[in-house]
């Protein structure tokens, strides 16, 4: 068999993208590598998102070339694909900047890899396909899924209608659409066969899943969670990452009516000021955030929440920013990520003439992580000498040692504990350092975390 090394940069979904590819890929004779000077084939799976996304790539490229005539002199041949957001975005000025590259897919196209791989074989030269048909890719992949562990990743809705004024996630992958429950709940239940026991529903704008089912029955993502609390050997649930206009009623009830659905919730805001979230087009006020937070508390009250967050956005004042800081007291975050704002080519937000100095920028951003940081460090403590459920995911660094996750996705280390990866066990929290919890194996009922905000 050949060899496949993906490279995986960004979100979750890429996480999920690249395990389908891999899958696709074996159905054509491609076994993993573990690095890549020892495979045939090199993906490097791209995200759009974060700041320099293109020059990470391009570096990354350049090094893959090297590698690609090192073993061309030896008499082997590599091929080097770019998948992913960058690879939908830049599309065939990737071939011109690098011409090493074989093929450049789009998120919604890599379920053609092998035929653009047999064109390669053919003689064609390099091959483009960045077109968006999500359904068609759905269809086309391979049913079967592998798990690497109890815990896996389910896409369930993709592409984002929302136009956020920074955001490049309409443009690069398309349309929100989403996929059908009933191959969404076949997929789950196959995972569990598998020995899944924790699912995590991804999506762009994953609670504005709107499907109509094969009845004609109209089903939400709260009906979906539902659903896929019924199938036995599923013990928790997840879903990210939601916009907090598509928090629906039914959804923040299933918060409350479902103890497999954990209680923690990623839902970014990215200001605290009504003025800079018009001018991002959020699409909601500070005041709705805020009256959803207190929905969401009243329907699950130890639910943890997390946020994301862009500082020094173009026209952001002083004020503004503290209309953030002001935000995040006030609601309190279990977790949270910040980013200073960076300009996405094509998106409106950079062509404005209000930049912020970056000088500016930084200094905001280090203000509001050290407030962030403080909130983490203070919920991770309200978890000390407590006894909570842990899924042990994997071996740890130590020998005998077990990773797992609390319900509020903290990591938790416990050590002679290898033998239980795969299980749902009571752990009394021993220990609290600063980027995870060193847990003791214990036989009693577990108890939840003193939530303050």
């Amino acid at each position: 068999m050949k060899k496949l090394f993906l490279k995986t940069y960004g979100c979750q979904m890429n996480v999920y993208d690249s395990g389908r590819m891999a899958e696709l890929l074996a159905g054509v004779g491609y076994a993993p590598a573990s690095t890549a000077e020892d495979a045939d084939m090199v993906i490097v799976n791209t995200c759009h998102i974060r700041e320099k996304a293109s020059e990470k790539m391009y570096s990354e490229l350049g090094r893959l070339r090297r590698l690609k005539e090192r073993k061309a002199q030896n008499g082997q041949a590599m091929l080097i694909a770019v998948a992913g957001c960058v690879a939908q975005a830049e599309g065939e000025e990737i071939i011109r900047r690098q011409s090493a590259v074989d093929m450049v897919v789009g998120p919604q196209s890599y379920h053609r890899l092998p035929e653009m791989i047999a064109q390669i074989a053919r003689g064609v030269g390099y091959t483009l396909e960045t077109d968006f048909p999500a359904q068609e890719k759905f269809d086309s992949l391979p049913q079967e899924r592998s798990a690497s562990g109890p815990a896996a990743f389910l896409t369930v809705q993709e592409g984002c209608d929302r136009f956020c004024t920074f955001c490049v996630v309409p443009y690069t992958r398309g349309a929100e659409f989403s996929r059908p429950p009933e191959r969404i709940v076949a997929e789950a239940r196959r995972l569990v066969e598998k020995g899944v026991r924790e699912i995590t529903l991804l999506g762009q704008n994953v609670n504005a899943y709107r499907a109509s089912a094969v009845s004609g029955e109209f089903w939400t993502l709260a009906r979906l969670l539902h659903a896929l609390a019924g199938i036995e050997g599923i013990a928790r649930l997840r879903y990210t990452t939601s916009h907090p206009r598509d928090m629906s009623d039914d959804l923040i009830a299933a918060h409350r009516e479902l103890d497999c659905l954990m209680p923690y919730l990623h839902l970014p805001v990215q200001s605290g000021s009504n003025p800079v979230l018009a001018a991002m087009n959020r699409q909601h006020t500070r005041e709705n955030y805020l009256e959803l937070v207190s929905r969401v508390r009243d329907a699950r009250p130890d639910i943890a929440l997390s946020s994301d967050f862009i500082v020094g956005f173009p026209g952001e004042t002083d004020a503004d920013f503290a209309a953030t800081l002001g935000l995040v007291r006030q609601v309190g975050y279990a977790q949270a990520f910040s980013f200073k704002y960076s300009a996405r080519p094509g998106t409106p937000a950079a062509a404005s003439a209000k930049q912020i100095p970056d000088a500016v920028k930084s200094e905001r951003l280090g203000v509001l992580q050290a407030l962030l940081s403080e909130q983490q460090a203070s919920f991770n403590a309200s978890c000390g000498n407590r006894i909570v459920p842990v899924l042990f995911e994997k071996r740890g660094f130590k020998p005998g040692q077990a990773i797992g996750r609390s319900p509020w996705l903290q990591p938790v280390h416990v050590e002679n504990a290898v033998h239980l990866v795969g299980t749902l066990e009571h752990v009394r929290i021993a220990e609290v350092l600063p980027h995870s919890l060193r847990g003791e194996l214990a036989t009693v009922e577990c108890s939840r975390p003193r939530v303050t905000h």
